[in-house]
């Protein structure tokens, strides 16, 4: 056959059609199949029959996941204190300068552990609050190296089977109320509510947080997992609040002008070098107006430096480096005396505005965000207050307890959010809680103390919870809209996280998990089985989980909640809203039976 012009049409080739038909129809068998290996070894989660629906009691039909059974081993017991992003396992892996070591980093997805942490031999549930601050059970935390080093300091003693907590430390062996005493002489705001915040580098066993809860200052104690043994599980243990954390080459996981306090009592961070970044960041995260307390090298070094193993002469150096380096930061001298000496944060930006374009160090320019703080490099720059922000500082804002309630000026960042959108929020919180409590009525107790709201929005869960004797660690997820400032504007605290990894404390350390719509939020980002893991990881025996969600995901949770040896039941949420539903958790106490390295 031809073409109007001449040409010959040419014809395909009927015997290569055949044998390319059946290529294509092998390769589309070989992908189906390598692709159902592959989803069944990347989640135990199978979307079956999607098509199929629950019926509702009003009638409804709401689409839901299915699952295949499963079952979850025990690890071995030596991963008891087992903390998958701060594993001393991995530490040879990374380097000791700046003591990256000491950082999180979480293993990749193929090495995390699809096991049940045990508790160790002969735990049992955890003292009550407030009992629990002075005294906790050894077997619960079976750790003697801090016992054996600290005895001297009056850190905390072994008694028989209990492990006591005297109030000493480093630089108030004492006792930490006489310590706390004399701060409060040189800090009046501390004792009128203008102090409600403060964080605690290198807190030992928290003592000082502790002491603290009692004059109405909540206090986040953070310090790594090093060789001072399990200084934060000690903390938490006691139902002080507390996080593992290093400042080393990653900002802190808090936003900036959060805290109204800082205090570092002979934690060894060398403030000075590396261009002052340490110090950068207690500038960033400390509130305008707030203060900055230290206690140890460099002050009182006129009669401290003989114990110290050093000199005169590079005692009064290193403090007059010091106070050069915290004077180009806009801080100033606030008061002094003996072994303590406070600073106080620029509280406005007139002193920022002053300072020269070649000054060191110089402020930070725009592209750097001054709350990103998700594995975010410290920088030796200033990050200056945003000046239209003329209510947050500590001179300006609400004093504690008011500050809980005041619409908090940052809310503003936010779009469409004002006074209205959080009393609305503040109103639903206590509607929400007090529902939970007719289903869980040791909540509002002392047999719950540590509380984490996995993915808070405005803290209005921890605002509900004010009068109880529980403290709350609010979470907000580094990839939802940053909100933790707020939170902190009411006087609460809280951190950044994101749920694909471990969180950074120690196995067994809150009794109650609260999630709020967490996998409708995230699952499309992170697996739900390693979520769920995470929580057995960090949730104490009978401890509890509150998790509200949609219908579509409820069943599937409870599965994998029944593999890792939870008793689940289903209730209904506040005003029988029938697209989702309350799932009341608890974790079951059991022993370890497996002794062989999983």
């Amino acid at each position: 056959m031809k073409h109007k012009d001449g040409k010959p049409i040419t014809q395909p080739d009927k015997n290569r059609i055949v044998p390319m038909a059946i290529i294509f129809v092998v390769l589309c068998g070989f992908s189906f199949y390598m692709g159902g290996i592959f989803c069944s070894e990347k989640s135990t989660f199978a979307f079956v029959n999607s098509h199929k629906s629950i019926e509702s009691p009003e009638g409804s039909s709401i689409a839901s996941l299915q699952i295949k059974s499963m079952s979850f081993p025990e690890c071995s017991s030596d991963y008891q204190d087992y903390t998958p992003c701060t594993d001393p396992r991995r530490w040879r892996k990374y380097g000791f300068y700046r003591l990256t070591l000491l950082e999180r980093h979480c293993p990749p997805i193929f090495e995390r552990k699809e096991c049940l942490v045990p508790p160790p031999d002969g735990y049992k549930p955890p003292i009550r609050w407030p009992k629990s601050r002075d005294e906790c059970w050894y077997r619960n935390v079976p750790y003697d190296w801090i016992n054996k080093q600290k005895s001297n300091q009056h850190w905390l003693k072994k008694e028989g089977q209990k492990f006591l907590f005297p109030g000493g430390g480093t630089m108030f062996p004492n006792g930490v109320g006489e310590y706390v005493d004399l701060m409060q002489d040189l800090i009046p705001e501390m004792k009128d509510g203008s102090i409600r915040t403060a964080i605690d580098t290198g807190c030992g066993v928290a003592s000082w947080g502790g002491d603290l809860l009692d004059r109405g200052i909540l206090t986040v104690s953070l310090a790594p997992r090093d060789n001072h043994e399990a200084q934060v599980q000690f903390a938490l243990e006691r139902g002080i609040p507390a996080i593992l954390g290093v400042i080393s080459t990653q900002r802190l996981s808090f936003p900036s002008n959060s805290f109204d306090m800082a205090h570092c009592s002979r934690c060894l961070i060398p403030w000075t070098e590396f261009g002052g970044v340490y110090l950068l960041e207690i500038h960033r995260i400390l509130r305008p107006g707030g203060f900055w307390v230290l206690s140890g090298p460099p002050i009182n070094y006129e009669r401290r430096w003989r114990g110290w193993n050093t000199t005169i002469e590079e005692q009064r150096s290193d403090y007059e480096k010091l106070q050069e380096l915290l004077t180009s930061l806009c801080f100033k001298m606030y008061n002094k005396k003996d072994d303590i000496a406070v600073w106080q944060k620029s509280p406005d930006n007139n002193c920022y505005d002053k300072l020269a374009r070649d000054t060191y160090p110089p402020k930070c320019d725009d592209s750097l965000e001054p709350d990103s703080a998700w594995y975010t490099p410290l920088r030796a720059c200033i990050v200056v207050p945003d000046p239209k922000f003329k209510k947050s500082g500590l001179t300006s804002i609400s004093k504690w307890p008011d500050r809980l309630h005041a619409t908090p000026e940052r809310i503003s960042m936010f779009h469409g959010e004002n006074a209205s959108s959080f009393k609305r929020d503040a109103s639903k919180w206590k509607k929400h809680v007090a529902h939970y409590k007719k289903l869980i009525p040791d909540l509002g107790t002392n047999k719950l103390r540590n509380v984490m709201d996995m993915n808070t929005v405005y803290g209005g869960l921890a605002a509900a919870l004010t009068n109880d004797p529980v403290w709350v660690m609010n979470v907000v997820s580094s990839y939802a809209i940053d909100t933790l400032p707020v939170v902190y504007d009411r006087g609460l605290i809280g951190t950044f996280h994101d749920w694909c990894e471990p969180f950074s404390t120690y196995p067994r350390t809150y009794d109650l998990l609260h999630l709020d719509r967490l996998f409708t939020a995230e699952s499309h980002r992170c697996e739900m089985k390693y979520v769920l893991l995470e929580m057995d990881r960090i949730l104490r025996p009978t401890g509890y989980a509150i998790i509200r969600e949609s219908n579509y995901f409820v069943d599937v949770i409870a599965a994998v909640a029944k593999a890792m040896r939870w008793e689940c039941r289903k209730e209904k949420a506040v005003n029988d809203n029938e697209m989702e539903k309350i799932l009341i958790c608890q974790k079951k106490l059991w022993y370890s039976s497996n002794k062989s390295s999983r």
